[in-house]
């Protein structure tokens, strides 16, 4: 039996880790938790995750984005590296575009609907699953033959 899809939850505030991992945990997904850049590149490096939400500010009183642009760029470097989904509370549309530029498959703004987040979290899971079938068909020798 294949076990559900782990998805990492990033975010400094505990209120939003909590409420996203009761959503997704209702749905049946496992769920790990980080609150900085560095427990997210940790987690990546230690578990195989399915898919990452990912606040884009962690120090207090920041509301630029740069942290989490940044650390899409580092998760980005690593091998196999899962579709990243961007939060933020100070969202702008240069800063979607940011994120979608910089790797972010897509955005939601905090507060968010659940329905929403469910359908964007099934839908990137979907997708990523898609093209890892994809990567396994082109590597696998071609069963026709010429005739």
């Amino acid at each position: 039996m294949q076990s559900q899809p782990l998805i990492l939850i990033a975010d400094d505030q505990a209120a939003v880790r909590e409420a996203l991992r009761i959503l997704l945990a209702k749905e049946g997904y496992q769920v790990a938790l980080a609150t900085s850049p560095k427990d997210v590149l940790q987690t990546l490096q230690t578990h195989e995750v399915a898919l990452v939400l990912l606040d884009l500010n962690y120090a207090r009183d920041t509301t630029s984005g740069q942290e989490g642009l940044d650390l899409i760029a580092q998760i980005k470097k690593i091998e196999g590296a899962p579709p990243i989904v961007v939060m933020t509370a100070w969202a702008t549309v240069d800063l979607a575009v940011a994120a979608m530029r910089a790797g972010a498959r897509d955005f939601f703004q905090k507060p968010w609907e659940n329905a929403r987040v469910s359908a964007i979290v099934r839908t990137q899971l979907d997708f990523s699953a898609a093209e890892q079938r994809g990567q396994r068909l082109e590597s696998e020798p071609s069963t026709c033959q010429n005739q």
